[in-house]
């Protein structure tokens, strides 16, 4: 399996996705955000950080670099883009996917442990996966989830709410709702669940001795879909 991770500039996690990416059996590549198209790939990647410093908005101008256009083609064709943190801030900022990430309900930076419940499997990020709960972290000043009701109404009916915040045993009211995010939203996907956007950081969590390891989980399940 091969995977692209998209490099902007300010861009933090991409090491720890190309990391994370090897670990678990996929070929990867790094892509700098000012190519104009990516290699062949199974699986696309917009990693976390703070592409050109959050200037504007978060996402906002990396949602305009060259690459993107490749990405948007590559994710309507049916590809698999996953982005994280600040990639998801980026797929909304593009319209790949619905609604935006505002500034955290108590206007301050979160980082943190989180646990967040699954709440869709009939995709590939999912399908088959051990657990239900899963154990990632966060770290994030805008990752308070919001859009309009009818978006809520069509991410509802067409199941595209990914996962949730939610407690240890899986209770997804708000008091375990860390930034705010409209119905506990952790991320989405498209209408064609090829698109995830999530905020907490599944490749933080790879190593039992360091982090965790439901990042793994994660990982693991994902190729295993697409072999």
């Amino acid at each position: 399996m091969k995977s692209s991770v998209i490099i902007f500039p300010g861009s933090n996690c991409d090491r720890d996705m190309d990391v994370a990416l090897k670990k678990f059996g996929f070929k990867n590549q790094m892509i700098w955000h000012n190519d104009l198209d990516f290699p062949k790939s199974d699986l696309v990647v917009l990693p976390g950080g703070f592409s050109y410093g959050d200037y504007l908005r978060c996402g906002s101008i990396a949602g305009k670099s060259k690459i993107i256009n490749s990405v948007i083609k590559y994710a309507e064709s049916g590809g698999l883009v996953l982005g994280i943190c600040n990639g998801f801030q980026i797929l909304t900022e593009t319209g790949i996917l619905p609604g935006i990430l505002q500034q955290n309900k108590d206007i301050e930076f979160i980082c943190k442990n989180v646990h967040v419940k699954i709440n869709d499997k009939s995709n590939k990020y999912f399908k088959n996966i051990k657990k239900d709960i899963l154990e990632l972290h966060i770290a994030h000043n805008e990752g308070n989830y919001f859009c309009s009701n009818d978006d809520l109404k069509s991410l509802e009916d067409n199941s595209q709410i990914a996962i949730k915040y939610c407690n240890s045993k899986g209770d997804c009211n708000y008091n375990f709702n860390p930034n705010g995010a409209l119905k506990n939203i952790a991320g989405i996907f498209n209408k064609g669940k090829n698109v995830l956007g999530m905020m907490p950081h599944p490749e933080r969590m790879i190593d039992k001795y360091l982090s965790g390891e439901d990042g793994s989980l994660f990982f693991e399940n994902l190729i295993g879909n697409l072999k």
